[in-house]
């Protein structure tokens, strides 16, 4: 395919050359056996060299291949030899028959290869449509619930101030605080998956404690109180060299999925060691898992699993592994044993040990 899609791209003129250059390599070493081969096996080996030809480029290119392999067969390998007369009438038909073989099938080949190309087009464009429509739907309720949300709950303040206690107030407001977070989450993904998509965005690589950034995700968590949070912080964990921000967004987005996809009071554990130069981190948690036939859908875009709870866009995880393959690094998903999930992120990262110098 890569292949198809790289010929596809050269100019007229380079297929020409490619072509000429090809056609003429194969009768300069079929002349070199000719002792060995009679010319009936170097028409098999034009003929099948045209063909290739045909899969790759344009048709003009492969109809002067064609011609031309005809002619150098009828010239160097048909007798008499070094002329383009024929003697046999069987050699005048091989030559007819060769010739005759080697267009239809150039045609046919160029013909076949169009009509996959207008194969695959149309399923892009299917696939794409697709996407646009899951895209649509889950905007129109992770956007519209937190907007509606908001919308609500600021009339309530406007109409009926004087009439609510302080503590309804704050139940307003807490719920517009909550709502504009969701909101803003999404956008963020919204964001984020599109600089991953166009690759506009760069690694800002910088030493980080990553003890430090683990409890700071970790904090932006602190007003749920339906799960636990654990995070045994590594002692002399070394200074890894990675981007902090990117990192910091895979934790949040790992530890929000479990959050989702968790039953309340759950745990959630955190660890972070060193492996030959490598940054190991592990988000697992205490819940019920992931359906075997889900683990391998889990990180592809607007995802979700069925039956889930709402609030997410399905992006999370596709992020986090985008992030993460930006550091040539890798996630992995696996189901616990006994019971719950865990994420695995290896990210190949340059190692300071000046942190342990400075605690000596």
């Amino acid at each position: 395919m890569n292949l198809l899609l790289k010929t596809k791209n050269l100019s007229l003129w380079k297929q020409y050359f490619i072509s000429i250059v090809f056609i003429t390599a194969i009768s300069v070493i079929s002349y070199y056996f000719k002792d060995t081969f009679s010319y009936k096996i170097v028409a098999l080996f034009l003929l099948f060299l045209v063909s290739v030809l045909a899969m790759l480029f344009d048709i003009l290119p492969v109809l002067v291949s064609a011609i031309l392999s005809a002619l150098i067969l009828n010239y160097f390998f048909i007798p008499p030899y070094f002329t383009f007369h024929i003697n046999s009438p069987d050699d005048i038909l091989l030559f007819l028959i060769y010739l005759s073989v080697a267009l239809v099938s150039a045609v046919l080949s160029f013909k076949i290869r169009k009509e996959e190309e207008k194969s695959r087009d149309k399923e892009e464009k299917e696939n794409t449509i697709k996407l646009y429509n899951t895209l649509l739907n889950s905007l129109s309720h992770e956007l519209k619930t937190p907007i509606s949300t908001i919308i609500g709950a600021v009339d309530t303040l406007k109409e009926s101030r004087e009439k609510l206690s302080e503590i309804s107030q704050n139940e307003l407001l807490d719920e517009i605080d909550a709502a504009s977070l969701r909101l803003n989450r999404q956008v963020e993904n919204l964001l984020n998956m599109s600089r991953l998509e166009t690759g506009v965005f760069k690694l800002k690589l910088d030493w980080v404690d990553t003890n430090e950034l683990i409890f700071s995700v970790i904090q932006k968590f602190e007003k749920q109180n339906h799960h636990q949070i654990i995070f045994e912080p590594k002692e002399n964990l070394p200074f890894f060299k990675y981007d902090r921000v990117l990192i910091g967004q895979v934790l949040y987005n790992l530890i929000h999925n479990a959050i989702i996809y968790t039953p309340n009071f759950s745990i959630i554990e955190i660890t972070a060691i060193p492996e030959n130069e490598v940054l190991k981190i592990t988000v697992s948690d205490n819940g019920n898992g992931f359906p075997e036939e889900e683990i391998a859908k889990v990180f592809d875009k607007f995802y979700r699993l069925p039956h889930s709870k709402t609030g997410g866009s399905g992006l999370g995880l596709s992020i986090a592994k985008g992030y993460i393959e930006a550091h040539n690094g890798a996630i992995e998903l696996q189901n616990k044993e006994n019971k719950g999930a865990v994420f695995t992120l290896k990210i190949p990262a340059e190692i300071s040990y000046i942190n342990q110098l400075k605690n000596e």
